[in-house]
């Protein structure tokens, strides 16, 4: 009898501390918050120091690699 006592006094402890946490926390006057906007966001970073892109991106292969390193490399 006492082991279930206290079980169930236990439970009804825990569950006395759990129900005020659930509950809703916003009051009537907490829909009168004044929304501003954020700033505009920087411009991002000119990483391509000037050169021009393509207009249309080569797919990534170890064929299309091995010809722009060939590019890169200085001629003997």
């Amino acid at each position: 009898m006492k082991k279930t006592l206290l079980s169930g006094l236990l439970a009804a402890a825990l569950l006395s501390l759990t129900l005020p946490s659930c509950g809703p926390s916003v009051t009537e006057g907490d829909d009168d918050i004044a929304a501003a906007t954020l700033p505009p966001l920087p411009a991002a970073p000119d990483t391509t120091k000037g050169a021009k892109q393509p207009e249309q991106f080569r797919e990534l292969n170890s064929v299309n690699a091995t010809e722009d390193i060939k590019k890169m490399q200085q001629q003997m």
